[in-house]
């Protein structure tokens, strides 16, 4: 069994660059990103906020592609 991190962007802390009225295009392109650097990643738009599951191995990966995104 792998252990599994999820994070939560809430919508309203999205940088600018980030067209907050399509919520799931925003999920698709973190998605993207990290699977690109090879993070494997599920990203969803829950309502008030965008999910990001992944395996908490990848975490630290993770945490930098979402950097670079101005995410975290």
């Amino acid at each position: 069994m792998t252990a599994t991190t999820t994070i939560r962007v809430d919508h309203v802390a999205l940088p600018d660059h980030f067209d907050r009225s399509r919520p799931d295009a925003i999920a698709a392109a973190i998605e993207t990103a990290l699977r690109e650097d090879g993070i494997t990643a599920e990203a969803s738009d829950v309502i008030s906020h965008i999910k990001i599951e992944l395996p908490t191995s990848q975490l630290a990966a993770a945490c930098a592609v979402l950097a670079e995104l101005t995410l975290i």
